[in-house]
């Protein structure tokens, strides 16, 4: 009678047993169903950063003047006392002309305003001598009408009348005395003037550095006939070209895209791959003109270059920065969609559901996106097929690390130093 009771006692235990697993079973497929029902969303976290633009240039250094020297006088080469290569500073003498004619010219110049000063001495002493005269002969006019006036008919009417002649010829001789002395006093100063443009003629036949530079080419060697840079001829040589090279324009081709993003002081990092040099320089000026054919404006950077370090012609790679928003709230482009005129996001919020905001975008980089209104740091937005998604819809986050930063590079064309000398070397082998 036991064993009976025994076998319903399993049974009965294995049965509560199976149906507990089926139930596990039926409830784990519905929460799984439940699960698939929920569609799933990648997203990211608006987070404050920065987002800039830049542009790398190729620059040429160009000399700060270039200068052609002239004579201001024809003659013979007699000295040249610098070549190629020299430094010279503004003044210092670069070579010495002859011209025979200018210092026969001086010195008759010399001797005409010798004979001018002489001129006006001699009138001087003429005034002087005419003064006295004018007041001996007064004086005696003066005495006779006094004495007629004194004693009527002791002085003749006549001897009267002489004596007031001489008195106003006298006088007459003192105007012109004077007036010769103006006249050789003008002659004089015209005499001094012309000796002085002789002597400066003379002056100019040492020729001098009208700048600080460096010599870049020799024309001319001791004993060529120099012709005068006074002309438009242009086939007279000068004697030597100076570069005033202690001071740099960088120059620099600027797209026409990003004129708009050009400024006087606005500040460059430039490197110089040939000597190993960067710094820093400052935008100088610029054409304010696009060229037609290559839609370029030319801009410059003035570098000091007191060492020499740099010379006219290498090549320099610039950098500048376009255009650049700071700890400002940023998403990723992907997250943005345009409805007509205004650009919307598809958010989170704290229950993940899909809220529709519209936004103010920003600077736009090729990542990332400034936002200036709509989202804050923190905010979760969905990335990409966002048309699939509906306002309140209840979605499962997949969240993706993104960056908070981002430079974007243009490049209006760099000069690659290392890759064309690897290149050459490839070639010479």
């Amino acid at each position: 009678m036991r064993k009976p009771a025994s076998s319903f006692l399993v049974a009965g235990m294995t049965l509560a047993c199976v149906c507990f697993l089926v139930a596990c079973h039926r409830a784990e497929r519905g929460s799984e169903a439940k699960a698939d029902e929920i569609p799933s969303a990648r997203v990211a976290t608006a987070q404050r950063g920065n987002i800039a633009h830049t542009l790398s240039l190729a620059g040429q250094f160009q000399p700060y003047q270039v200068v052609d020297v002239h004579p201001k006088v024809t003659g013979f080469m007699v000295k040249i006392n610098v070549d190629i290569g020299d430094r010279v500073r503004k003044g210092q003498t670069l070579a010495v002309l002859e011209v025979p004619e200018l210092s026969a010219q001086l010195k008759g110049a010399g001797f005409e305003m010798e004979q001018a000063k002489d001129d006006l001495l001699r009138t001087q002493h003429e005034i002087k001598r005419a003064e006295a005269t004018h007041a001996a002969l007064h004086a005696d006019y003066e005495r006779l009408l006094e004495a007629a006036k004194a004693e009527p008919g002791l002085v003749a009417q006549q001897e009267l009348d002489d004596a007031q002649s001489k008195d106003l010829a006298s006088e007459s001789q003192v105007d012109a005395a004077k007036a010769a002395a103006d006249a050789a006093r003008e002659h004089t100063e015209v005499a001094h003037a012309d000796k002085d443009r002789v002597q400066a003629l003379q002056n100019y036949t040492n020729v001098v550095a009208p700048l600080d530079g460096v010599v870049i080419w020799r024309y001319a060697d001791t004993g060529a006939l120099i012709q005068s840079g006074t002309n438009s001829n242009e086939q007279d040589i000068p004697i030597v070209r100076l570069s005033e090279s202690g001071l740099l324009r960088l120059r620099m081709p600027i797209p026409e895209n990003d004129v708009q993003f050009v400024h006087i002081g606005d500040e460059m990092e430039v490197r110089v791959d040939a000597i190993g040099r960067s710094f820093t320089g400052k935008i100088a000026r610029f054409t304010r003109d696009v060229n037609f054919e290559t839609r370029t404006m030319e801009t410059e950077l003035d570098v000091e270059n007191q060492d020499l370090s740099i010379s006219p012609g290498m090549y320099a790679n610039a950098q500048m920065q376009l255009a650049h928003a700071d700890n400002v709230t940023t998403i990723p482009v992907e997250a943005l969609v345009l409805k007509g005129d205004q650009q919307i996001v598809y958010s989170l919020d704290s229950d993940n559901r899909i809220h529709i905001r519209n936004v103010q975008v920003g600077l736009r980089g090729s990542k990332l996106a400034e936002i200036k209104s709509g989202i804050e740091p923190g905010d979760r937005v969905v990335l990409g097929g966002q048309e699939n998604y509906t306002e309140g819809e209840h979605v499962l986050p997949i969240l993706s690390q993104g960056i908070a930063s981002e430079v974007v590079h243009e490049s209006g064309g760099v000069i690659d130093m290392k890759g064309a000398a690897e290149e050459n070397d490839g070639g010479a082998k």
